[in-house]
């Protein structure tokens, strides 16, 4: 199944490119970095989807999620 997705480009007020959002209805609020160039953005929503995709948000450890996102060993 296809999850909702809702995002939004906003200026984030520190660093960061994106963040997602788990609603309680269980859909997804993606908030993207409004200072990021084009592609920024479109490979900030891709890392989100990602995020999504795997169903991280079941996980616990947030620096273990970074790692297999970015495609990095962890511990």
């Amino acid at each position: 199944m296809t999850p909702d997705v809702n995002c939004n480009i906003i200026n984030f007020p520190n660093c960061g490119n994106e963040m997602v959002i788990q609603n309680e209805d269980g859909s997804y609020t993606v908030l993207i970095n409004a200072k990021l160039s084009n592609i920024g953005r479109l490979n900030a929503y891709k890392h989100a989807l990602k995020h999504i995709f795997e169903n991280d948000f079941e996980k616990y450890d947030v620096q273990e999620i970074e790692c297999e996102a970015h495609g990095m060993s962890y511990k």
